[in-house]
């Protein structure tokens, strides 16, 4: 005790072997008044906090603060730099778009919150300390193993050694010892200088290889970290490849590929046909049909989506050839799939007169078609005598399988003005943008796109499910957009342009009873007005014969 008392007291440590003990002394000290203590563990040990009378730390209080504080420094930099120092517009929102900023403001929250904990607890902790004088004690070491430790330090109020020894000999501890002044020296060892300095000089290097890097030239390549991603084969839309043969980069969908989910829908409503009636007249053609839909690639037959007894684009010369199924139909029958899912049942002699009947409907149907002019929508080339193409003997779904709504038309609107009026105009006249364009410039090989007000193209002639395979698959030039529209909007857009063709062909009896006194109104004011302006300009052609007549004279 005579080296002890020759060295500063920090505090008194006592040891105990459990932590009840441990508990139990640290309420007998709370209970006793003194404040600045502290225990130690070799792990966590609940309720310790409350039995030294510890009251709740001030950190959370300062993590707020700096939260507050990256929060309100976000706030002011983005406001300064996108609305005051350099007005920006972004996407068509504000200067100041609080949320535009909230990602900004989100990140520097968490980091000066991060700070505000971490800084803040060294602070509440006295760090960095290197070394605590209880270290100087060689019993402290088991602290990490198998023994508790309650100190007392000496710059509490009521802090008395004798007292102090007294109380927590009262405790059960079978230790107890003065805490005193760590004698080792405080000087830096000298190899840490080095290890230090030399650190510091190789960081430097590469600071310096990136400043040459800047100011100099280099006839050699840069050093490729990452390989593949400086020299990726990815190509962007609408260049060449010669990784295909066809030498496209961009890839169509694979035959058959139907959208995910777009299967949960019957036949019917996915290919616009009525597939009941269809394999009645013809079996083979249907269980095709149903096959490329179910299993595309079973086959190795190309298959048009959504459809594939209709034209496609490279058979645009010539619409009356059948389609590619329609062509493969010898090779698929002689090589049957007994695997493959059976979709319609062959036709029993009982179903032959039905089957009569609905392909002489359909030859019905087809027949206005093949009397009128050829148009984009028509199957054009079917000349006299010759058998009608596969448009004209495919019984065709004759009504919108959704109901047609105010909603559904709307959303037809819609896509019909996305990716149908920039060639057949908005009113569905026929002259849209794409056409203007390609008369402006006189191009030769341009086909003008039909008029939807055509006769051949209404629905007593050109059934809905018609229509929608040519939206579908497309018809000479145009193109097919299964792929780029879903079955529920290419539907949506066959009820728009219905109502588009009887917007201009419309009677007064469709018009609701309590429409027709407002629109009679209004056609007799139009008529009145055409009739004033008739004998204005009869009476100015009057006065313009009078005059010509008096200067002949």
């Amino acid at each position: 005790m005579s080296e002890n008392s020759e060295k500063k007291v920090h505090g008194i440590v006592a040891e105990y072997d459990s932590v009840d003990t441990l508990l139990d002394a640290c309420r007998r000290i709370r209970d006793a008044g003194y404040t600045k203590t502290d225990a130690f563990t070799p792990f966590a040990v609940h309720g310790i906090d409350k039995a030294l009378g510890i009251k709740p730390t001030v950190l959370p209080w300062i993590v707020l603060a700096a939260g507050l504080t990256g929060t309100a420094t976000a706030m002011a930099m983005q406001i300064w730099m996108n609305a005051i120092d350099y007005p920006y517009i972004i996407s068509g929102k504000p200067y100041i778009s609080l949320p535009a900023f909230m990602p900004v403001a989100f990140e520097l929250t968490v980091l000066f919150s991060s700070f505000g904990a971490f800084f803040g607890m060294w602070a509440l902790n006295g760090l960095p300390r290197y070394s605590n004088p209880v270290f100087t004690d060689p019993r402290f070491d088991r602290v990490t193993d198998d023994r508790f430790f309650l100190y007392i330090d000496a710059k509490d109020e009521r802090f008395e050694a004798d007292g102090v020894e007294q109380l927590l000999g009262e405790t059960g501890t079978s230790y107890i010892q003065s805490v005193v002044d760590d004698d080792s020296s405080p000087k830096v060892p000298k190899p840490f200088f080095l290890i230090w300095g030399l650190v510091v000089g190789f960081s430097v290097i590469p600071l310096l290889m990136v400043l040459k890097m800047r100011v100099t030239n280099s006839s050699s390549p840069r050093f490729h970290v990452f390989y593949d991603m400086d020299f990726s084969p990815a190509k962007d839309a609408q260049q060449s490849s010669t990784l295909f043969a066809d030498g496209r980069a961009m890839r169509p969908d694979v035959p058959g590929t139907v959208a995910r989910g777009e299967l949960a829908n019957d036949m019917d409503f996915l290919t616009g046909i009525d597939m009941e009636a269809l394999a009645r007249i013809d079996p083979p053609r249907a269980d095709r049909l149903v096959r490329g839909y179910l299993n595309p690639l079973q086959q190795g037959e190309a298959s048009q989506p959504d459809g594939p007894d209709t034209p496609s684009q490279d058979e645009a010369e010539n619409e009356n050839d059948p389609p590619q199924q329609e062509k493969n139909a010898e090779r698929e029958e002689a090589t049957p799939d007994d695997d493959a899912p059976k979709a319609v049942e062959e036709t029993s002699p009982d179903d032959e007169d039905e089957a009569d009947q609905v392909k002489a409907k359909a030859q019905e149907q087809a027949e206005p078609e093949r009397s009128s002019q050829p148009a984009e929508g028509s199957d054009a080339g079917d000349a006299a005598g010759e058998s009608p193409s596969v448009m004209d003997t495919t019984p065709w779904l004759t009504e919108n399988p959704l109901e047609v709504n105010m909603e559904l038309v709307q959303r037809g609107q819609k896509y019909f003005g996305i990716y149908c009026s920039v060639c057949h105009g908005m009113n569905g006249g026929g002259n849209g943008l794409v056409n203007r364009r390609a008369q402006k410039i006189l191009a030769s090989t341009w086909i003008p796109p039909s008029s939807l007000h055509q006769d051949i193209l209404y629905d007593d002639k050109y059934p809905d499910g018609k229509l929608y395979s040519t939206i579908s698959n497309g018809i000479r030039k145009m193109p097919g957009y299964a792929s780029q529209i879903k079955a529920h909007d290419r539907w949506a857009i066959v009820a728009y342009v219905r109502a588009l063709q009887r917007s201009q062909n419309a009677s007064l009896d469709v018009v609701p009873q309590e429409m027709r006194d407002e629109i009679a109104a209004k056609k007799a004011e139009v008529d009145q007005k055409l009739k004033e302006q008739a004998e204005a300009e009869k009476k100015a052609e009057e006065e313009r014969a009078s005059k010509a007549a008096g200067q002949a004279t």
